[in-house]
């Protein structure tokens, strides 16, 4: 199989490459490198079965492959709220142009979509028939309706194309290859810990957030990807539900750090809940997460320090 990544010099898009790569298959990555890093794919360029292509999905481009996965678009705040129009133009040009190719290829197209379509919950844990309760207007609204917009696209699609569509809702990933500096809360406490500074914490840390080890995730998204006949939505991701502070002190026991924690006010439209119902990924494809959060995260820690000592 020959597949194209977008996104594919990413965080989660070079674990995906990494994961087809060794299992034979043939990978284009894309990437306009935004957050993309070269350092994610390096071990790759030499693989001639791995072709890594500079480009931006909001721009056409004709390629002959077997499926998609488009994973392009920055998922930090930190990133989309630096370039709001640019996201929000990831996330609707790119499914167009990504579903474009799936439609005159006729090839399995799955997109990333993200449980932040499920906004500010008001009901817990959040399953695929959850309409969300999005603030359409605010400062996530670039990446929230964003990727709202990108499902529509691919239901359309498949509506009026039969093109067929996959539609992930990844839940909250964190792992080896994560940027240092991407304002996430594994990222942030991680770093923060291992250079002895205090740890932030937005809001009074009891907000929750469900935690999936990144192997975990794309084991999800080609298992998904193999599924004939199913569309989705799906959910994907941990259904262990942890506080922000819980989160903190296993990240201390992990880094063995002595730092204290510092409180800060929460951002506007920050989720107060965060949980995936994956009982649809357990029925439909056989897939649950299975690493605990203590595991993840000292397997994260290792690759931080071993990263951070090379800087």
């Amino acid at each position: 199989m020959r597949y194209l990544v977008t996104g594919g010099a990413g965080f989660l898009g070079s674990h995906l490459c990494a994961s087809l790569l060794s299992d034979g298959h043939e990978v284009i990555a894309l990437d306009n490198m935004y957050t993309g890093k070269r350092e994610n794919i390096q071990n790759f360029l030499q693989n001639p079965n791995f072709e890594f292509i500079r480009h931006d999905v909001t721009f056409p481009i004709y390629l002959e492959v077997d499926a998609i996965f488009n994973l392009a678009c920055p998922a930090s705040p930190i990133h989309y709220q630096k370039y709001p129009v640019q996201t929000i133009k990831t996330s609707i040009l790119g499914a167009v142009n990504m579903l474009g190719i799936a439609k005159r290829l006729k090839i399995p197209f799955l997109q990333a979509s993200t449980s932040e379509v499920y906004g500010d919950p008001e009901i817990s844990p959040q399953s695929e028939d959850y309409w969300g309760h999005v603030n359409p207007i605010g400062l996530r609204s670039c990446y929230d309706e964003g990727k709202r917009a990108a499902e529509s696209l691919c239901f359309d699609y498949q509506r009026q194309y039969e093109v067929d569509i996959k539609v992930a809702r990844i839940f909250n990933t964190y792992g080896p290859k994560m940027s240092f500096n991407d304002g996430r809360i594994v990222s942030n406490l991680i770093v923060q810990a291992l250079q002895g500074q205090p740890l932030t914490i937005y809001g009074d840390g009891l907000q929750t957030r469900s935690f999936c080890y990144v192997d975990d995730l794309i084991v999800g998204l080609r298992k998904f990807m193999d599924k004939g006949g199913v569309s989705g939505p799906i959910n994907l991701g941990n259904n262990n539900e942890i506080t922000i502070l819980e989160a903190a002190k296993v990240i201390l026991n992990s880094t063995k750090s002595d730092s204290k924690f510092v409180f800060t006010s929460l951002p506007k439209d920050d989720p107060r809940q965060r949980r995936p119902d994956t009982s649809l990924a357990e029925k439909l494809l056989g897939w649950r997460s299975s690493v605990s959060f203590e595991e993840g995260i000292h397997e994260t820690v290792f690759d931080f320090q071993k990263r951070m000592s090379l800087k």
